[in-house]
């Protein structure tokens, strides 16, 4: 549940909901569907070709430049994907690894499985991750747990001495070496050949893991490296786990034909984290220092990162209630630390962690800080603090600096909190900020690590994912992906009955703007349509935005109904004050809120008040069941799928962020879990969950079914063997989301349609 973007991602990728654009706020569209327009099916929406087109992920340029490489996903299956390369200097694409060709059909170990769902890319198939080699002149490629190593001449080579199963596989960043993990211990080797030797030693604790990242490294802190090469390769920084003291859950995988328990060490809220330490050492292992972390044990390891030229060691250390972040400078040699600063977070918020900095050669920082109240960029230099960023907006990502030139690319929402851009800005002037992007368009974007090329993707209304590579000022210099909806583009057929979004913000009972999106169907004088809220509510996520909304939110309105979300207090990207409302308060504040875009629905002509459903994945399951509890009769009906109900069963790092320690704070959890109130629910609820869930795990269903049949309360229930907190796949998704709409028309809150 990173960040509990648990899923917005899992909700998101399963239902590709990201809203649309522009609109007039409080417009209402009334345009005729064109007679040859095609209405989308459910089983359409989850088929392949992928409607939105081809999706490539990971994109990379060279070393030298010359070639941008990518994964591709396949028309005839938009799940497996394949390296591809773009030769600059000839303009042609060439298929540079097939998957299928060097599929082994070796099933992926439990430990990479695993990762994979806390990556949320456990659907994901062929080649998931790639890497260049320093010269490249080659491409380092997992494939079925092999590591091969790819040449643009077309060679392919094995790794000597790999047998399947390593986790991380990583070279060294002059490319002489490769590291990977392995039983529990980490092995280093030539690329050039020779059998890679393990060099942390072998533990007869079968709970000690050597340079892997622990359960809520992954999951909560979005860190899933346990090892970091130093820039000349001299040395490794390696993490060793200690996970012991951590609570045993016997996990039921429960599928189809059979039932397969694991017993996987889950830190609940209030229980011990893994032990965790650093150690320096030479490639073959010698040499070997403990990195000094602070006499205080119960610590999260957040970050690590070498100094350019790898002459010191900066790590990123913070204390378990997650209110001080302290960067740690480290002499590799000896493992001695000292605190180089601070950050401490606002009264009744937290640390938000970030990716978005960058030590530069001159021994000055590039750092991302919420310390005014929204996230913003600092510059660090001489032990001297100077803001770069500011204003009521958020800097969402550290895209990349020029050094040479004193540039610094970044990604906000200056111009529009619902469609953040790329901006660029001299670092001798930084209060003049210059937009790269095109307003409208909701951009992302990567760099090359000298600051000389952007790669650009973006999306807007009508138009799904492109993306394309750009000068330093964002012109356009070549398509990765124009992905131009036309002639035989899977989407193509539908665009004639696509609906627009329309955007507007209600006020919170507080007075503050919530924003919310609604896309409705051709609207016909004197009739009122059924509603279909989408909602996620937790924090660290932005439901509205002004992207491109995908398939599966057009097919619920070809089925006759509106489609409506709305971003409550607690989401991402308003700033420390908007999520503070959260702390130590879950299933408050984003009930009210829902409740508030609610009733304003039902003052709209246009919307039948006593048809308005509310559907919500993992967090926003969680939130259907305090939304019917807490305003009995406000919804015709609710759908919870993978629904959190006791927040005691999950992480620590998470739980603890926003709720405190349950130990010390038993009212406060109490308040927020979805357990108390069950008999308070007399609407329908529906709840959805995958019965071999990792994340959310299956106990949170069986604890409020069990409840509520206890005490006769009425509701239904659909579950999924085998399947994790993602439930997802062409036809298990047609299934569950042909389930939902049959629920809504059972009980009275359907279109019929």
């Amino acid at each position: 549940m990173r960040h509990f973007r648990l899923l917005a991602a899992c909700a998101l990728s399963a239902i590709a909901f990201a809203p649309l654009a522009h609109a007039q706020q409080g417009q209402t569209m009334t345009t005729s569907t064109p007679a040859s327009a095609q209405d989308l099916t459910f089983e359409r929406v989850f088929a392949s070709p992928g409607l939105s087109g081809p999706t490539p992920r990971a994109v990379k340029l060279s070393p030298d430049g010359r070639y941008l490489t990518l994964l591709r996903n396949r028309a005839d299956d938009r799940e497996r994907y394949d390296l591809w390369g773009f030769d600059r200097q000839t303009s042609e694409w060439t298929m540079l690894v097939d998957s299928l060709k060097l599929s082994s059909g070796r099933a992926l170990s439990e430990a990479e499985k695993m990762q994979r769902e806390r990556q949320r890319i456990g659907d994901l198939k062929g080649i998931v991750s790639y890497e260049w080699a320093a010269d490249g002149k080659s491409v380092l490629v997992p494939v079925d747990g092999d590591l091969l190593l790819a040449g643009l001449d077309g060679s392919v080579r094995k790794i000597e001495g790999t047998k399947g199963g390593e986790l991380n596989p990583k070279l060294g960043p002059k490319g002489e070496h490769i590291a990977f993990v392995r039983d529990r211990r980490l092995w280093t080797g030539k690329v050039a050949g020779g059998a890679p030797v393990a060099i942390t030693p072998e533990e007869a604790n079968a709970n000690v893991h050597w340079g892997e990242a622990e359960f809520v490294a992954q999951e909560e802190m979005a860190r899933f490296n346990g090892f970091w090469w130093s820039p000349d390769e001299s040395r490794i920084a390696v993490e060793r786990f200690d996970e012991s003291m951590v609570g045993v859950v016997t996990r039921a995988a429960i599928g189809a034909e059979g039932t397969k328990t694991y017993d996987q060490r889950y830190p609940a809220a209030g229980t011990p984290n893994a032990e965790v330490s650093l150690w320096v050492m030479a490639p073959d292992g010698s040499g070997k220092v403990q990195v000094d972390l602070g006499a205080e044990r119960d610590i999260y390891l957040a970050r690590v990162d070498w100094a350019p030229g790898g002459k010191r060691l900066y790590v990123q250390r913070m204390n378990r209630e997650q209110t001080v972040l302290d960067m740690l400078e480290v002499d590799p040699a000896t493992g001695k630390s000292s605190v180089l600063f601070s950050e401490k977070a606002a009264d009744k918020h937290w640390i938000d962690l970030s990716d978005s900095y960058r030590f530069l050669k001159d021994g000055s920082l590039i750092w991302w800080s919420q310390r005014d109240g929204f996230g913003h960029l600092y510059h660090r230099k001489g032990g001297k603090w100077s803001q770069l960023t500011k204003g009521d907006w958020t800097v969402t990502g550290l895209v990349g600096v020029g050094e040479a030139g004193g540039k610094v690319y970044f990604t906000g929402t200056k111009d529009d909190v619902l469609a953040q851009q790329v901006y660029a800005m001299d670092l001798k002037a930084p209060a003049k900020l210059k937009r790269l992007t095109e307003l409208g368009w909701v951009n992302g974007a990567s760099m090359d690590r000298s600051g000389q090329t952007l790669m650009i993707s973006r999306s807007s209304d009508t138009q799904p994912a492109q993306s394309f590579i750009a000068d330093t000022n964002g012109k356009r210099l070549a398509w990765i992906e124009e992905n131009k909806i036309a002639g035989a583009h899977p989407y193509a057929p539908y665009l004639g009955s696509h609906r627009p979004a329309q955007f507007g913000t209600i006020p919170a009972a507080d007075g503050t703007p919530l924003h919310y999106m609604m896309i409705t169907p051709p609207l016909e004088p004197g009739k009122t349509y059924p509603v279909f809220t989408y909602h996620y509510g937790g924090p660290t996520a932005q439901v509205v935005t002004r992207g491109f909304q995908g398939a599966l939110a057009q097919a619920i309105v070809d089925k006759g109904y509106i489609y409506f979300a709305i971003d409550n207090r607690g989401s991402e990207n308003r700033g420390v004050k908007f999520a503070s409302a959260l702390h130590h308060a879950m299933g408050s504040v984003e009930v009210e809120d829902q409740l508030a875009g609610a009733n304003w629905l039902k003052t709209q002509p246009f919307v039948d008040a006593e048809k308005i459903s509310t559907f919500g994945w993992s967090y926003g399951g969680y939130m259907t069941i305090k939304m019917l509890q807490a305003n009995p009769g406000a919804y015709a009906a609710g759908i919870a799928v993978a629904p959190v109900t006791k927040w005691q069963m999950y992480d620590t790092t998470y739980t603890e962020r926003y709720l405190g320690d349950p130990v010390k704070l038993p009212q406060v959890y109490e308040k927020s879990n979805a357990l108390a109130d069950t008999k308070k629910i007399s609407d329908p609820l529906l709840i959805i969950h995958g019965m071999a869930d990792d994340n959310v795990v299956f106990e949170n269903a069986s604890a409020i079914i069990a409840k509520m049949q206890g005490e006769a309360v009425p509701f239904e229930m659909m579950l999924y063997p085998g399947y994790t907190h993602r439930i997802s796949g062409p036809k298990v998704s047609q299934h569950l989301y042909e389930t939902i709409f049959r629920f809504l028309d059972r009980n009275g809150a359907g279109s019929g349609k």
